[in-house]
């Protein structure tokens, strides 16, 4: 418990000088619930939830709800399908919904010890409010190859880009992220992260983020 306080401690530190060095940056707080049912030897069934607070993490803004099924296509490949259930507040202070089926494929490979995957997202976006869009995203991970204590605490750095299609703009997000995997049991993971989202409207802003993640596996 020691160690989890200390890695906590160290997060947050890192998030207050990133937060003064970033004028419009916010503080938020995200957290993400992961469930896996493995279906076959190949396949598995992913339930997801998350929740989002913002405004010095103060203020609860959004919250998705996510399907998905994934099945090993090879050693070196994983595909998927699945929906996303989305509800983001507006300035009204009123939830918005969007719905997004999606598709993925994830490569794996390993170099010198490091571990790496790079998944491709294409999702349609369905909004309430707005005209529809579709968008691509790109995320790259790195996991080192060493582990510490008997949480086998592994740290790893991960980059997502966004690209929107729509009439207004291409590029619109990028999502860098700084952290540490755990193993806390066999079927209970944990991960805790740093990650500066930069995302434009009508302008580039910076959003400091605290994150945690947890997986159970049956």
């Amino acid at each position: 418990m020691k160690v989890i306080n200390y890695l906590i401690a160290g997060l947050i530190l890192l998030f207050a000088v990133n937060a003064y060095a970033y004028d419009d940056g916010d503080f938020q707080f995200w957290n993400t619930d992961l469930e896996e049912l493995k279906i076959s030897q190949n396949s598995k069934i992913a339930l997801e939830q998350e929740f989002r607070w913002g405004n010095r993490a103060k203020e609860l803004y959004y919250q998705h709800y996510d399907l998905g099924f994934f099945y090993d296509l090879a050693k070196y490949l994983n595909v998927g399908v699945g929906y996303r259930h989305i509800l983001s507040k507006s300035t009204r202070n009123k939830f918005l919904v969007e719905n997004q089926p999606y598709i993925t494929a994830t490569l794996f490979w390993e170099l010198a010890g490091f571990k790496f995957d790079d998944r491709s997202r294409l999702e349609y976006n369905h909004f309430d409010y707005k005209a529809d869009r579709g968008t691509y995203r790109n995320k790259l991970t790195v996991k080192a190859p060493w582990k510490f204590t008997k949480l086998q605490i592994q740290p790893y750095v991960a980059d997502e880009v966004f690209f929107a299609f729509d009439d207004n703009e291409n590029f619109n997000k990028n999502r860098f992220s700084a952290g540490v995997a755990m193993t806390i049991t066999k079927n209970f993971k944990g991960e805790m992260y740093y990650m500066l989202q930069s995302s434009k409207s009508t302008r580039w802003s910076d959003a400091n983020i605290l994150g945690t993640k947890f997986k159970l596996s049956f």
